[in-house]
């Protein structure tokens, strides 16, 4: 069934009327391709007079971990370079003899791999970017692999250091080469974006030293302190390649050809967590409020960003807004992201 494009532009414009974002763009499609979709709001409220368009570019954040880690890591496996299940110590020098070492794959991808949480990486480690990698992968554990679900960044961190030892090749290359140039996904890259893809991009966050809003410059730190590509964030994309890309879940090419292939796939939208709570696929999780036999796995952005997918309905949304430019505050755009998966998966409101 086609969603109520009217009640999803509702939605998404009263969010705009609450301040919870200056606009957002939205799409929902099915293995076919694009149905309906459409945006809300101004690009900045600095200037009122320039609507947010369908093909406005956005900070992704961390939907990075999904455009750049889990999709290359895909391929790696279906390469048969990436063993999910054996020690990283037995394969990868760099952790060899180290605590990550007794770590696997999919623990990093489950989040289940008692990686410290903390992810301060300047306080910790500098700003040198070799000092961080070798502080990063060096690092005692928090807990011992498999023991809990502990959501942190630094497990796409360390993924895409892992990605780039076993292809031989930097993450933004992997991934520009593997997965967005076969697909089809032109706009999407790491930042920093040059000054004309700059100007189209959604300001986020504002920032005390250039004392403006972030515009075509990730804003993650970690990100820039990394110079702009690494797991954790810093992809530039829009609505149009991300449908690309979560069409290419539903209808995955073989293995070999475009992108991941169907076993990668139903091997990650499956949840790998067991009794431990919250539940994970690998690098996807459940959404919010629904049971996992539900089969609807979405993947958040910091600055306001989300994408979902559901197999079993042959159904994909993407809702890209800039929240950051108001607020941190995750609450406000909680319950729109919620109602409009609803909306967008035609599903009844759940009972409480």
């Amino acid at each position: 069934m086609t969603p109520s494009t009217d009640r999803i532009q509702q939605l998404l414009a009263d969010g705009v009327r609450d301040r919870a974002y200056p606009g957002a763009v939205w799409a929902v499609g099915n293995a076919a391709g694009f149905q309906v979709g459409g945006a809300v709001g101004v690009l900045d409220p600095a200037c009122p007079d320039t609507p947010m368009l369908p093909d406005t570019v956005f900070d992704v954040a961390s939907l990075t971990k999904i455009l750049a880690v889990w999709s290359t890591a895909g391929t790696l496996w279906e390469d048969g370079l990436l063993p999910l299940d054996e020690p990283l110590g037995a394969f990868w020098p760099e952790v060899t003899g180290h605590p990550l070492g007794r770590a696997t794959a999919r623990n990093l991808l489950a989040h289940t791999a008692g990686l410290p949480l903390r992810a301060q990486l300047k306080n910790l480690y500098g700003t040198d970017p070799a000092a961080v990698r070798e502080g990063v992968l060096h690092e005692a554990l928090h807990r011992r692999p498999g023991e809990a679900v502990d959501y942190t960044d630094r497990a796409a961190l360390v993924l895409g250091y892992l990605a780039e030892h076993l292809s031989g090749h930097p993450l933004d290359r992997l991934a520009a080469e593997r997965i967005w140039q076969p697909l089809g996904m032109d706009s999407t890259r790491f930042g920093p974006l040059p000054a004309d893809r700059a100007a189209l991009s959604a300001p986020t966050e504002f920032d005390e030293e250039t004392g403006r809003h972030l515009r075509g410059t990730a804003h993650d730190f970690s990100a820039r302190l990394l110079n702009g590509v690494c797991g954790i964030a810093g992809v530039f994309s829009t609505a149009d390649d991300l449908a690309r890309f979560l069409r290419h879940l539903l209808t995955p090419s073989p293995t070999g050809q475009a992108g991941f292939g169907p076993t990668w796939v139903k091997e990650s939208l499956t949840v790998h967590t067991g009794e431990l709570t919250p539940a994970r696929g690998l690098f996807w999780h459940p959404a919010p409020g629904t049971d996992p036999a539900d089969d609807t796995w979405v993947h958040y952005g910091f600055t306001g960003t989300g994408m979902w997918i559901s197999p079993s309905r042959e159904t994909w949304a993407v809702l890209l807004t800039n929240k950051l430019y108001y607020t941190r505050d995750r609450q406000p755009l909680t319950g729109i992201r919620n109602a409009f998966r609803e909306l967008a998966f035609d599903e009844r409101p759940i009972q409480t």
